[in-house]
């Protein structure tokens, strides 16, 4: 018996919570389930060659979950289409691959280390050349040559938390026709729609806010342009670089909750970028939630009710070894990589993510030996903020005193 159900697909114009709870998320319609089941077949039955009973025929291709997926997605940024990849760093790869041997690409110079080990390791070995800038809407124009074809842009950047006018980029760029990628995996479809301010393509690591439960690999890329529609989904489908039924339903079910997360990890940031901001062990604090901040008129334009996001990074008194004593001390913040899960994090940029950046490169765009990285997840504002402050006295005073005996961190 087929259950008839009202549909419940939400609108355009729904708020990014309704839009977040039941975009992709058709009720089943044979058993009238709340929540799509996950998909496992690799492969689709035909009434007929070339007949597909449904919409897929081969999981490479399309599978329900993932498409559900990218459906709930390009809600939440805004746009068209959406595509999934096995891994933010995927669909870096993809992107940039779809450029024609020669291109030129201008970025931002403080990105996050694997896009710049992509940029420099790997895209030239398909002739795509890549010119980095720490001032983007200054430079844009002198930058821009006949072999232009796209701008990639970080904003919060990795870990310095700078942020760009994405309007002046793109429209500099779009003069010119050239498309402008903005990876927005530190604020997440809640705080920031790139694609509202002139962007062509939103890029995020899902593992990160998106699904925001540190237990799922995965990327994502959101647009409105058809031709980028096909041309994307081709390399999509062509190398493969796709994520699995479960990792897709795992990631639809993180991203119900986002902005839930996204507004408690914000508050949480304010409050840990407040006390840092005090502390006299402290040399700057980068949040751009802060009135300190550079940009901060940046964020009050392009973020939702100017949030700052959970993402911060300090700089300790004490260098190098006073940054990896502290995040040995905390006993809420887990040391560790990554970022925009539920539980906080804290790392050296230094000598983990951005570890394989040569040193006078790092430190070119403020990634110095001491720079500690922090992602606060949803914990209890005080606990995080106690749980920094008795980090940082204990760690400057050990410092101070020669007793750091710390190990290094191995990047990769």
């Amino acid at each position: 018996m087929t259950i008839t159900t009202p549909p419940r697909a939400s609108s355009p114009s729904s708020g990014f919570g309704t839009r977040a709870v039941h975009a992709g998320s058709e009720h089943d319609p044979s058993t009238g389930a709340v929540i799509p089941a996950i998909s496992l077949s690799t492969t689709f039955a035909q009434t007929a060659v070339g007949q597909p009973v449904g919409e897929y025929e081969y999981s490479r291709s399309s599978n329900p979950n993932r498409k559900n997926f990218e459906d709930m997605v390009a809600a939440l940024e805004n746009a068209k289409h959406a595509l999934a990849f096995s891994s933010g760093s995927a669909t870096t790869a993809v992107i940039l691959q779809s450029l024609a041997s020669g291109s030129h690409v201008i970025s931002v110079s403080d990105v996050y280390g694997g896009t710049h080990r992509y940029f420099t390791q790997v895209a030239k070995a398909h002739g795509v050349k890549v010119t980095f800038t720490p001032e983007i809407e200054v430079d844009i124009r002198e930058h821009i040559t006949p072999a232009t074809k796209l701008v990639w842009i970080e904003t919060p950047s990795n870990p310095t938390l700078r942020l760009v006018d994405i309007r002046a980029v793109a429209t500099a760029a779009h003069e010119h026709g050239i498309m402008v990628v903005v990876d927005n995996t530190f604020l997440s479809p809640y705080i920031q729609n790139p694609l509202d301010h002139g962007a062509d393509i939103v890029v995020h690591s899902v593992t990160k806010y998106i699904n925001g439960h540190s237990d799922v690999v995965m990327g994502v890329a959101a647009f409105n342009s058809e031709e980028l529609f096909k041309r994307l989904s081709f390399l999509q489908n062509a190398i493969g670089a796709i994520p699995s039924a479960f990792d897709s339903w795992l990631a639809h079910r993180g991203a119900k909750t986002l902005h839930l997360r996204a507004r408690e990890a914000t508050v949480n940031a304010t409050a840990v970028g407040h006390a840092l901001e005090a502390s006299p062990h402290v040399i700057a604090v980068n949040y751009p939630g802060l009135d300190s901040h550079p940009h901060r008129a940046i964020a009050k334009k392009q973020h939702r009710n100017g949030m700052g996001g959970g993402m911060l990074s300090f700089r300790i008194r004490g260098g190098h070894a006073a940054a990896e004593r502290f995040c040995q001390l905390t006993r809420i913040f887990t040391l560790a990589e990554s970022l925009g899960g539920v539980e906080s994090l804290c790392e050296v940029p230094s000598s983990m993510t951005h570890a394989g950046i040569p040193k006078e490169q790092r430190e070119a765009v403020g990634v110095f030996d001491d720079l500690v990285r922090l992602s606060c997840g949803v914990e209890d504002a005080e606990d995080l903020k106690n749980d920094v402050l008795q980090a940082l006295e204990r760690a400057v005073a050990e410092t101070a005193n020669g007793a750091n005996g710390t190990n290094g961190v191995n990047g990769h």
